[in-house]
């Protein structure tokens, strides 16, 4: 066997195992999946409302805002549910839980993110495509756009979650810090870009860059589609990810043992 499939097998299974560790408990599993498909149709509700009042908003209609609600939480349900340790990373390197996967002939990060998937995640997929298919364009074509919006959106948290965890290197447990900042980030992912102006709207399309996902119906997934504004996401989500991945390696050379003893497949 070739060492991509080998790789390939050793994904699947840790996802596989995820997946049977949360229906393990099937009745909690279904119940915080259903809260957070409830939580985020309550915000797309207060849209609703907002949008029975006006029309649109800076050119946004109640079907971008919907589907721009459709990417931003299948994006993250996305990393939640297949790299769930993204978020834990800051508790994870500060209080020296790396140890167990330095000791496996397994890629380090990649062993670390998927080892956990998050239940809660797992509704935010599921409101994603129900949404999607509610207000979204269900051809061929519309839905490849939709997947490759939340491919790219998945990159850019990803990307970021990654950056912040790995600040726990130089910094100690940043868990509190890192958690504040990307939820900011997320925050900004479910607003029309075009409400802000000047220095937040470039702020939002480089150091918080919630911008390249929040535009995603404006820009992707009308017919017209804009092919500059495609590209520059493509490339920043790729360039971002890449750092991500080159900070957390640098910063490894800095991580201390915590002379834990653990066992992982």
């Amino acid at each position: 066997m070739s060492t991509a499939a080998r790789m390939t097998s050793f994904v699947k299974t840790c996802w596989k195992l995820n997946l049977a560790g949360a229906m393990e408990f099937r009745f909690s599993f279904l119940l915080t999946a259903s809260t957070m498909i409830l939580n985020n149709a309550v915000w797309v509700f207060f849209w609703w409302i907002y949008f029975n009042r006006f029309q649109a908003v800076n050119g946004w209609t109640l079907n971008d805002v919907m589907l721009m609600w459709a990417i931003s939480a299948g994006a993250f349900g996305l990393v939640s549910v297949f790299f769930g340790n993204a978020f834990r990373l800051p508790n994870l390197i500060a209080t020296g839980q790396l140890d167990a996967y330095l000791t496996q002939p397994k890629p380090i990060l990649l062993h670390v993110l998927i080892s956990r998937m998050s239940m809660s995640a797992i509704g935010d997929l599921t409101f994603a495509f129900l949404l999607y298919f509610w207000k979204g364009d269900v051809s061929f074509l519309g839905f490849a756009k939709f997947l490759l919006a939340n491919l790219i959106g998945a990159s850019i948290f990803l990307g970021v979650a990654l950056i912040l965890g790995s600040l726990a290197f130089y910094m100690g447990n940043t868990e509190g810090m890192s958690g504040m900042l990307f939820d900011s980030m997320v925050t900004f992912t479910v607003y029309p870009t075009d409400i802000f102006k000047g220095l937040g709207k470039a702020l939002l399309f480089t150091l918080i860059p919630a911008g390249f996902i929040s535009y995603m119906p404006i820009k992707l997934l009308r017919p017209a589609v804009d092919v500059p504004f495609l590209l520059g996401a493509l490339a920043f989500a790729s360039g971002l990810t890449l750092f991500a991945v080159w900070f957390f390696h640098r910063g490894l050379r800095r991580y201390t043992s915590g002379n834990m003893t653990g066992m992982r497949m």
